[in-house]
């Protein structure tokens, strides 16, 4: 019965990524393993659910049905196991998981250790990026993603709200003065961080309960948070970010906050994981885990 779950889990993989080549590295086995388990499928059940030439594996007609029928078998199936490992919090198996450096850096590995001892069964494989990946097709169970969500396809939990600060460098408040308005902003830098270039975007401030934002001058665009904070750190213009990775900066006074009684935006932070696939324990667990250690990070704010 667990052989044949695992070959029903093969299946949907390489159905998902559209690839025996990807599936095998996602799950961490060979390719051959993965072609060769599918085709003990397709003789079990007496049916092809795939069309294969040189460059695509696609889903056939019967293919389509069967991987609805697998999708709600392993649904099902996962509850059952689920039920009983609840008891003991047990976790075992494999979470690929996607999240930005900063946050990796930052926040998440400092408090790993305890999270894996209490779960020495668990294998992590964790991507640190800034870029937007693609969780089906890339094969992740989950991503963590902060800021606005433009991702389909996905089912996002909210974990909690990363606290935001403007800031500049101390020399650069030396050259350009203390801001003490808003309309001070015309007069100075803005650092813009970015996802796709020639985005426009400003200082963000909350107006009674309506975000808004304020052109600024700009001559220095970023696409990656460490870029963005060395920018700042080098002089070139004020930016507005999370205070967990400010800290250090503001501790020592190279980086001071500007305009204080001006609310900035919080940023929400989310974990993804595709639609059609179920949530299973461990990831459910993880889930738990990291919005505790949102409520109990500094400079983070709790959200349910």
């Amino acid at each position: 019965m667990q052989d044949r779950l695992e070959a029903i889990r093969i299946f949907l993989r390489v159905a998902e990524l559209g690839s025996f080549t990807r599936a095998s590295d996602s799950l961490g086995i060979s390719r051959t393993q993965v072609s060769k388990t599918v085709q003990q499928l397709e003789q079990q059940w007496q049916v092809r659910l795939l069309q294969r030439t040189t460059r695509t594996v696609r889903l056939t007609v019967d293919g389509e049905q069967c991987l609805q029928r697998c999708q709600a078998l392993l649904a099902e199936y996962s509850e059952l196991e689920e039920q009983f490992l609840r008891r003991e919090q047990v976790l075992s198996g494999r979470i690929r998981l996607d999240m930005s450096q900063g946050f990796a850096r930052q926040l998440l590995f400092p408090a790993l250790q305890t999270f894996m001892a209490q779960h020495p069964q668990l294998i992590l494989e964790i991507s640190s990026t800034d870029r937007k990946v693609d969780i089906v097709a890339e094969g992740f169970d989950a991503v963590l993603r902060v800021g606005k969500l433009e991702q389909e396809g996905v089912v996002a939990k909210k974990l909690g709200y990363l606290q935001q600060v403007s800031v500049a460098s101390m020399v650069y408040l030396q050259r350009y003065g203390m801001p003490q308005t808003l309309k001070d902003l015309a007069q100075h830098q803005w650092v813009q961080y970015v996802t796709a270039f020639g985005n426009v975007g400003g200082f963000e401030y909350i107006d009674g309960k309506t975000s808004q934002i304020l052109a600024m001058p700009t001559r220095v665009f970023v696409n990656n948070s460490a870029a963005y904070v060395a920018a700042c750190r080098g002089h070139l213009g004020i930016i507005q970010s999370p205070i967990m990775g400010l800290n250090p900066y503001l501790k020592t006074g190279e980086l001071q906050q500007i305009l204080p009684d001006i609310l900035v935006p919080s940023m929400p932070v989310y974990l993804l994981y595709p639609h059609r696939r179920h949530m299973s324990q461990r990831l459910r667990l993880l889930s738990d885990w990291l919005t505790q250690l949102f409520a109990a990070g500094e400079g983070t704010v709790l959200s349910c």
